[in-house]
C-alpha cells in the first residue's frame, strides 16, 4: 500500500476542480439553493448560521452512494468505522464519535430519520433508499436535536408523496456482481390524500475469498420498502403517516494484514508463530492488500430495521404552527461470527464461535411550536420524550487444547438497558435589524438509565466468578440505575452581508447522557455509571454566493473541547482483547472547513469540500489495572484524519434532440488516520486517494437515464477498520470499493 505525503495529495488534487457535494447539481444552469430544515424551518443553506452540508438524493443516487458509509467519502468532516456487524459501526464528525457495542451508551453523532432520533448506532447503517436529501450538521446540535448530538447530527429526509401521479424504476449491476433494483410510485389516492411507496432490493456476493468454506464473503443482501400517506382533513391540518421496513444479511469479515502486533509506545513487535504457520499453510499471505480468509464457517449477520410514525402539522392563527411527531421503531440484530478468525485449533490459539441477538425498541414523542418570521422575536419551542429498551443475548463457545484434548467452554450472557429521556427545548432569533440578529437556544434534559446483566459459564459451575478462560469471563450478575439532568445551549450573532452572503459566530454547549459498559464480558469494574459527556464549542463562519450563484462558498472555523469524553479503550483480559468504556478525560477538535462551487457556464460544475481537523486527546484518565499503555496525551483521536478533501467536476451538454450527455469525475483524498485510541502503529491507515468517474446519457424530458461508472479507478487498497486480532496478529475489514470495479445504471422516471 502506498503512503503518499499529505502535501503530495493536496498537489494531486489540483488535477480536479472543486465541487462540494452539497452544491453539486446536474442542471443546465447554476444550481438553486438547497432548502434545509436544520432549525425546524424551511431555510436555504445560506440562511443557516451552522456549518452544514446538504446532499441531494439525486446526487447520491447518480454517484451510487447508498448509505452513510458511502456518504463519508464525499463529506470531508464525516468518517465511518466499519464493523463485522451493524452494531459495531460508528459515524464520526470532526474526528469525534463513540466506539462501543454496549447498548448502555449513546453515539456522539445523532442520526435522525424523518425527524426521529435513532437511539442505536447500528440502526443508522441502513440503506437510505430514495431520499430527498441528507443534511450533515457539524458541531454540537443539542438545543433542537438533543438526545445525543454532542458532536453533530446527520438528518436523513426521505422522499414524500405528491398529488401528481409519478414514479420511477431503476436497475444497476456491477462487474463484480452487485445487483440493485429500486422502484416507487406516488400520487393522489383520494381527495386530499396523497400516497407514496418505494421498494428496493440489492445483492452483492462479496470481495473476500473464504478458503475454509470455498465461498465469497464480505457481501450483503438487503431488501425493504417505505410507505407514506399524507392527508389534509382540514385546510389547517396536515397528517403524514409513514412506515418502513428493511431487512439485511451481511457476511462482513476481518482478514489478516499481519501475524504480528506492534505495541505502543515501545514499538515492540510480537509475532505469533502459530498464526503465521497457519496462514502460510492455508495459502494466505497477510498484507495490506490481502482479501483471503480461512474460517470454519461464514460470518452471518441478519438485521431487521422497522418503524412507524405520525407527523401532524397544525397551522394556527397569525402564522403559528404546531407540530407533533409520534414514532415507534424496532431493531433486531442476529450475528454468528468466528471469534478466532482461523479454521484450525492449537494450544496457542483456541477456537471460538459467537452467537448474538439484539432486540431494541423505542417510542418517542415530540411536540413543538414554531412562530412566524418577520418580527423582532421569532422562535421554536418544544418538549420531547423517549423510552428506549434493548435486550441482548450473547453466547460464546471457546474450545481449547488442554493436555492434548479439546475442551469446550460455553458462556452465555443476558443483558439489557432501559432509557427514559425527557427534554424541554427552544431556540430564538432576536432581529435587531433586517440584516443583524442574535440567536439563543437552550435544552434541559433529564435522563434515567438502568441496566441488568447476568453471565454464566460452564467453566464456573459454582458461580464463583473465578472460571475465566480465553474470551469468556466467569460468573457475573448485577443491576444498576442512574439519573441525571443536563443542559445544552447555543448563543450567537449573525450578520447579513448584503442579499447573498452572511457571517456568524456561535458558542455552543453539547450534552450526551450517562452510560454503562454493558456487554458480554462485563466485569465489576463496568458497573459504575459513566458521567455525561459535554462539549463546548466556538464556531465562526461566512457563506454566500456571487454572480447569480455561479460562485458559491462556505467557510467555517471551530474549536470544540470535550469533557468526560466517553471512549472505548481496548485492553487485555484473560488473554483476549476486551473493551473498556470509560470517561477517558478531555479531548479537543479544532479546524477549518471550506466548501466552494464554481458554475461558470450552463451545465458545468466545479466543486470542492476540504477539511483540516486537529482532533486529539488532551488528557487521558488511565483506568485502574489497564494492561495497555495509557500514555496517549496529545495523540490523535481515532478516525480523525488531519486532512480530507472531496472534489467533483461534471459537465452536462446536449448531444442530440432531447438528449444530454454528462461527464463526471470525483476524487477523495484522506491523510494518514489512526483507527485505535491505543495508538498502536500497525493500526494506522496510510494516506490514500480514490478516483471515480461516470458518463451518462440523460433524457431532457422523457425521464430516461443510462449511466456507466467506474469506482476506484486507481485500484487503491485501503481499509476503514484496522485492529489487533482477537488473539494474535493484525486484521482489517475490506471496504466495498477496495479494488476497481465498474457498473451500469438504468433509470426511468415518469
Amino acid at each position: 500500500m502506498t503512503r503518499p505525503h499529505t502535501r503530495s495529495l493536496l498537489l494531486a488534487s489540483a488535477l480536479f476542480l472543486p465541487a462540494a457535494p452539497a452544491l453539486a447539481d446536474e442542471a443546465a444552469t447554476a444550481p438553486a439553493e438547497i432548502t434545509v430544515t436544520a432549525r425546524y424551518r424551511n431555510e436555504t443553506l445560506q440562511q443557516v448560521p451552522i456549518a452544514i452540508t446538504a446532499v441531494s438524493g439525486s446526487s447520491l443516487n447518480d454517484r451510487a452512494l447508498h448509505n452513510l458509509q458511502d456518504l463519508s467519502a464525499t463529506v470531508p468532516s464525516v468518517d465511518f468505522r466499519n464493523g463485522s456487524s451493524n452494531k459495531d459501526r460508528t459515524i464520526f464528525i470532526r474526528g469525534v464519535g463513540t466506539i462501543s457495542t454496549s447498548p448502555g451508551v449513546e453515539p456522539s453523532v445523532s442520526t435522525v430519520l424523518d425527524g426521529v432520533v435513532l437511539t442505536r448506532a447500528g440502526q443508522s447503517t441502513l440503506d437510505v433508499g430514495e431520499v430527498e436529501r441528507i443534511e450533515v450538521l457539524r458541531g454540537p446540535q443539542g438545543t433542537l436535536f438533543g438526545k445525543n448530538a454532542s458532536a453533530g447530527v446527520i438528518s436523513i429526509v426521505t422522499k414524500g408523496p405528491s398529488a401528481r401521479t409519478g414514479g420511477y424504476g431503476e436497475v444497476s449491476a456491477t462487474t463484480d456482481q452487485e445487483y440493485r433494483a429500486k422502484a416507487g410510485i406516488t400520487g393522489a389516492i383520494a381527495d386530499g390524500v396523497n400516497a407514496r411507496i418505494d421498494g428496493l432490493y440489492t445483492n452483492f456476493r462479496g470481495n473476500v475469498d473464504n478458503l475454509g468454506t470455498g465461498h465469497k464473503v464480505n457481501g450483503f443482501e438487503r431488501y425493504g420498502a417505505r410507505a407514506k400517506i399524507e392527508a389534509n382533513p382540514t385546510p389547517d391540518l396536515k397528517l403524514l403517516f409513514q412506515a418502513d421496513y428493511l431487512q439485511s444479511r451481511d457476511t462482513a469479515v476481518s482478514v489478516y494484514t499481519s501475524s504480528t502486533q506492534t505495541a505502543y509506545p515501545t514499538g515492540t513487535v510480537t509475532d505469533n508463530a502459530t498464526l503465521s504457520g497457519f496462514l502460510s499453510g492455508a495459502g494466505i499471505t497477510p498484507s495490506a492488500t490481502n482479501r483471503r480468509v480461512s474460517t470454519n464457517f461464514d460470518t452471518d449477520v441478519r438485521d431487521k430495521n422497522a418503524g412507524v410514525g405520525l407527523t401532524a402539522d397544525w397551522s394556527l392563527p397569525k402564522g403559528y404552527k404546531l407540530t407533533s411527531i409520534t414514532a415507534y421503531r424496532n431493531w433486531k440484530n442476529h450475528q454468528h461470527q468466528d471469534f478466532d478468525g482461523i479454521s484450525a485449533i492449537s494450544a496457542a490459539i483456541p477456537q471460538g464461535e459467537d452467537y448474538g441477538d439484539v432486540s431494541s425498541r423505542q417510542f418517542s414523542q415530540e411536540l413543538r411550536l414554531t412562530s412566524p418570521k418577520g418580527k423582532f422575536f421569532d422562535y421554536v419551542v418544544g418538549a420531547y420524550y423517549l423510552n428506549a429498551k434493548t435486550d441482548e443475548r450473547y453466547q460464546r463457545q471457546i474450545t481449547r487444547v488442554v493436555s492434548g484434548a479439546n475442551v469446550a467452554t460455553t458462556g452465555v450472557a443476558n443483558y439489557g438497558v432501559t432509557n427514559n429521556n425527557y427534554a424541554l427545548f427552544g431556540e430564538a432569533n432576536f432581529n435587531f435589524t433586517k440584516n443583524f440578529r442574535a440567536l439563543a437556544g437552550y435544552r434541559s434534559v433529564w435522563d434515567e438509565l438502568s441496566y441488568y446483566h447476568n453471565r454464566t459459564s460452564t467453566n464456573d459451575p459454582a458461580n464463583a466468578g473465578t472460571g475465566a478462560v480465553t474470551g469468556i469471563q466467569g460468573y457475573h450478575s448485577s443491576t444498576g440505575r442512574t439519573s441525571t439532568r443536563g443542559d445544552a445551549y447555543r448563543f450567537g450573532l449573525q450578520l447579513d452581508l448584503g442579499a447573498h452572503a452572511q457571517t456568524y459566530v456561535t458558542y455552543s454547549r453539547g450534552y450526551k447522557g450517562p452510560a454503562y459498559n454493558v456487554f458480554f464480558n462485563m466485569l465489576a469494574r463496568d458497573e459504575i455509571a459513566l458521567a455525561p459527556e459535554t462539549s463546548k464549542s466556538w464556531e465562526a463562519g461566512i457563506k454566500g454566493s456571487a454572480l447569480d450563484r455561479k460562485i458559491t462558498y462556505s467557510l467555517a472555523a471551530y474549536t470544540t473541547d470535550f469533557n468526560n469524553f466517553q471512549a472505548n479503550f481496548s485492553d487485555i483480559a484473560a488473554g483476549a482483547i476486551v473493551t473498556r468504556l470509560i470517561n477517558a478525560g478531555t479531548a479537543r477538535s479544532r479546524g477549518v472547513e471550506i466548501d466552494l462551487g464554481l458554475h461558470p457556464i450552463p451545465g458545468l460544475s466545479f466543486d470542492t469540500a476540504v477539511a483540516y481537523n486537529d482532533a486529539k486527546v488532551l488528557h487521558f484518565n488511565c483506568p485502574a489495572g489497564a494492561a495497555n499503555s495509557c500514555n496517549i496525551d496529545g495523540q490523535t483521536l481515532p478516525y480523525a484524519p488531519k486532512w480530507k478533501l472531496y472534489e467533483n467536476v461534471a459537465y452536462r451538454f446536449g448531444v442530440a434532440q432531447g438528449w444530454d450527455l454528462e461527464l463526471q469525475t470525483d476524487v477523495t483524498l484522506k491523510s494518514a488516520t489512526q483507527y485505535q485510541l491505543t495508538q498502536t502503529p500497525s493500526t494506522i491507515q496510510p494516506a490514500y486517494a480514490l478516483l471515480n468517474a461516470s458518463v451518462a446519457l440523460l433524457g431532457q424530458d422523457n425521464g430516461w437515464q443510462l449511466r456507466a461508472y467506474v469506482k476506484n479507478i486507481g485500484n487503491q487498497h485501503y481499509s476503514n477498520l484496522l485492529s489487533n486480532g482477537t488473539i494474535a496478529g493484525t486484521s482489517r475489514l475490506v471496504p466495498r470499493d477496495d479494488v476497481r470495479y465498474g457498473g451500469i445504471l438504468l433509470r426511468k422516471t415518469f
